[in-house]
């Protein structure tokens, strides 16, 4: 892959400098990891920070740098599993033709071992949690592995990953109390809901490629209704992290926090244009400032 084609090559990537500046072959496996889309890292990232937060961890900056880290790793690590089990299908996409796996330029043998590299480094990560927190993060092996065969059997594979996506909200958590469990439920609920709006918007670049060769997402299912079924699992977000405000704190002012999240969802909405690549990935990526918005929601709410 030459480096005056990567923009063209990979329309979404971040950082194409940095990106074109490595050399071929760590350029491949930096591909791979998708470390040119840091958006990814950061979502799933923003859950840790707010289990943490939310538990009354604002001073635990140590702990939420680890979670970052081990957010990175995995995160890498996922893609890198989802793009050798899809590899047949990637090459049938435009979008995702060209990923490395799926276009020859890392075999699969060598995809394995960039894996459980990516895997090594999450599990420093996972040795720094008491041993309850370590059990909640081994507990999404399953639901991760998974998700990549969902697209085959079901409408709502984001559904499936917001389950992943959001699990480091259990951990962080974990990581700091045993009780409260109703108020955690909630906020990890309220982040699967979160998932499925912001990957709705992703998938909607996607749509007419997945029906060509039979991939199934949410944006598919809902038709000419993706702005309406966004908005609804983005009001479900909102109302689940005020349900997990009231039941921590129950005062009206803690639902103020999270006014700025909530208009920054409606303003996702409100501009959405489904009919126009550009503007699904801005509102995409966007969710980096929400999750922002939600964290320091949780760091007022859960440390005042």
């Amino acid at each position: 892959m030459a480096a005056d084609t990567l923009p063209d090559i990979v329309p979404d990537t971040e950082h194409r400098g940095l990106v074109a500046a490595l050399p071929p072959t760590l350029r491949n496996y930096a591909l791979l990891a998708r470390f040119d889309r840091p958006i990814g890292w950061w979502l799933l990232f923003w859950p840790c920070a707010w289990g943490v937060l939310l538990a009354g961890g604002e001073a635990r900056w140590d702990l939420v740098l680890w979670l970052l880290a081990g957010a990175i790793a995995m995160r890498g690590a996922g893609c890198v599993y989802n793009d050798v089990v899809d590899a047949d299908l990637d090459r049938q996409v435009a979008r995702t033709a060209s990923r490395p796996v799926a276009s020859g330029a890392v075999s699969k043998k060598a995809a394995w071992a960039w894996l459980l590299l990516l895997c090594l480094i999450g599990l420093v990560v996972l040795l720094q949690l008491r041993w309850q927190a370590q059990l909640v993060a081994l507990g999404s092996i399953a639901p991760v592995a998974a998700y990549p065969f969902m697209k085959r059997i079901t409408w709502w594979p984001q559904a499936w990953l917001g389950l992943v996506f959001s699990w480091g909200a259990l951990v962080g958590w974990t990581e700091l109390r045993d009780d409260n469990w109703m108020v955690l439920a909630a906020l990890y609920a309220g982040s699967i809901a979160w998932v499925i709006g912001y990957d709705t918007i992703y998938a909607l670049q996607d749509r007419e490629d997945d029906a060509l060769v039979g991939i199934r997402s949410s944006a598919r299912a809902m038709g000419a209704h993706v702005r309406g079924g966004v908005s609804i699992f983005y009001a479900f977000a909102v109302a689940l992290w005020g349900l997990a405000f009231w039941l921590l704190r129950p005062d009206w002012l803690s639902l103020v926090a999270l006014a700025p999240a909530a208009a920054h969802l409606a303003w996702q909405v409100l501009t959405l244009d489904t009919d126009d690549g550009a503007n699904p990935l801005a509102r995409f990526r966007s969710n980096r400032f929400a999750g922002l918005l939600v964290a320091l929601a949780c760091w007022v709410v859960g440390n005042a």
